[in-house]
């Protein structure tokens, strides 16, 4: 029964410390845009960079 007086401390250090690097997170902007990535990966880019197309005439 006496360990419940370290993990108390040390569980609510560790909460406190997760709460805070949430609201870091949230004011730095991680999670402004979030459909942008999603959306990303559905575009189909025409040119290729690095890669020639060749035009016929």
């Amino acid at each position: 029964m006496s360990i419940l007086i370290y993990l108390m401390p040390v569980a609510l250090l560790l909460s406190m410390l997760g709460l805070v690097a949430f609201l870091w997170s949230l004011q730095s902007g991680q999670y402004d845009d979030l459909e942008g990535a999603a959306e990303r990966i559905l575009l189909d880019d025409d040119e290729m960079p690095g890669k020639q197309t060749s035009t016929l005439q």
